[in-house]
């Protein structure tokens, strides 16, 4: 028993604790979470649509221990601020802007990169400009090819061509409550395994007065986003980052048709598809947090020591 006690309470002492944080950009509120010590490598987790930083809270935990993490909302996400569409420009240009002077006033010289759903086109915008500064990319249902755009997206393609009334009426079913449980159950192996919390969170978020149109907002600009493909592959092709792809593969919305065409482009790329949905660190989050581990130690974790011994 006494032997017990003494080991749950070193895993205690161990633990790594999240701070909950908030930094101005633009005059505006932008919360973060970060953990770890900011002496071991940093991944910077982007998240994606409907969610925050939130999507990210067991990845932290899980990895604390070896690296230093951080996790922003966005504007008009989770706990940062939320102006109207009348006060803040909501596209992926303006998105990338305050995530980049978020880099910035929080001193973040290198980092690898954790891309997923609206995090991609925000990260690549950046990964694209600043090169220098990613030293890996992870990326969990996260596009950058035109195969990666399937069914799912015919009605906002539709909205990207007309922006009538008419069309962004058939994409308001994608801020009901029904669509972000579907987002967070379509496609996983046990629902019982899916907490409630993580929908009830979101959609907490999402019925704030005016964020309807925030998302709208959004989802006629992902339309700039294909266009950039070409620019993002590029800049896959010369700077080569080691890649790690670990994708639900039972995702709807962007489903692994997208997740193969990385190999083309990236040399050292592994690729994992795991038996999941759209969210799959709430289904696969310690397989995902082994994948990380390992090969974050081998690409980033010891080409660090044997650059610095070298020197």
């Amino acid at each position: 028993m006494k032997n017990n006690l003494l080991t749950r309470r070193k895993l205690l002492m161990d633990k790594v604790m999240t701070t909950f944080r908030t930094v101005s950009i633009d005059g505006l509120d932008i919360f973060y979470r970060e953990a770890g010590s900011r002496s071991n490598p940093t991944i910077l987790l982007l998240h994606g649509f409907p969610t925050s930083s939130h999507m990210f809270r067991n990845l932290i935990s899980a990895l604390g221990d070896r690296f230093h993490l951080v996790a922003p909302d966005y504007p008009g996400y989770g706990n940062s601020s939320m102006p109207t569409v009348n006060e803040f420009d909501y596209t992926f240009d303006r998105l990338a802007e305050i995530v980049e002077k978020f880099i910035t006033a929080i001193d973040l010289k290198k980092y690898s990169l954790y891309v997923m759903d609206y995090g991609a086109p925000i990260g690549y915008r950046i990964a694209a400009k600043y090169p220098e500064r990613v030293e890996a990319l992870i990326v969990q249902n996260g596009n950058a090819y035109e195969e990666g755009l399937r069914e799912f997206w015919n009605p906002i393609k539709a909205y990207w061509q007309d922006r009538s009334p008419e069309n962004a009426d058939k994409l308001k079913h994608l801020v009901t409550l029904e669509a972000t449980k579907w987002q967070y159950t379509n496609g996983v192996r046990n629902l019982e395994a899916i907490s409630p919390d993580t929908w009830n969170m979101d959609q907490l978020f999402l019925d704030r007065p005016g964020n309807d149109e925030i998302q709208l907002a959004l989802l006629y600009s992902y339309g700039t986003n294909p266009p950039l493909y070409p620019q993002w592959q590029e800049y896959f092709r010369k700077y080569q980052p080691p890649t790690l792809i670990v994708w639900g593969k039972n995702d709807y919305i962007f489903p692994p048709e997208g997740a193969h065409p990385y190999k083309r482009d990236l040399k050292d790329v592994e690729l994992h598809l795991l038996d999941t949905g759209h969210f799959a660190l709430e289904e696969e989050g310690d397989a995902i947090a082994d994948h990380i581990r390992r090969f974050l130690t081998t690409h980033v974790v010891e080409n660090t020591k044997l650059t610095t011994s070298n020197k």
